[in-house]
């Protein structure tokens, strides 16, 4: 059984950075996953926000989020990141992570982090 567990989050002021965290658990979970970024904010449904494939060869990013957050990972650490740079008030949202089939989530959701920008 593969756990999942977000943290990073917090309060950050628009124009400032946040850096979130995956770190994934389970004797079956393997670094062979593709991992994935969603977000969903208040009123809103959940949506995509970044992947990368198991090797970091491919990544891939809502357009809404290009040229200012960077998706990573470290498979030794079994851990996935989400380096969030000059935050928008509009990036308010929990956010989880998820291993990736394209885009889509394979597993049921975790607890995910709170990001909230201030303006």
């Amino acid at each position: 059984q593969v756990q999942l567990v977000e943290s990073g989050g917090g309060l950050v002021q628009a124009g400032g950075s946040l850096r979130l965290s995956c770190a994934a658990s389970g004797r079956t979970f393997s670094s062979a996953y593709n991992m994935g970024w969603f977000r969903q904010a208040p009123g809103k449904e959940r949506e995509f926000v970044a992947a990368i494939s198991w090797s970091g060869g491919n990544i891939y990013y809502d357009d809404s989020v290009k040229g200012r957050f960077t998706i990573s990972r470290d498979n030794a650490k079994k851990t996935v990141y989400l380096q969030m740079n000059s935050v928008k008030p509009e990036d308010t949202a929990v956010y989880y992570c998820n291993i990736v089939f394209g885009e889509r989530p394979v597993l049921a959701w975790g607890q995910g982090t709170q990001v909230t920008v201030s303006s």
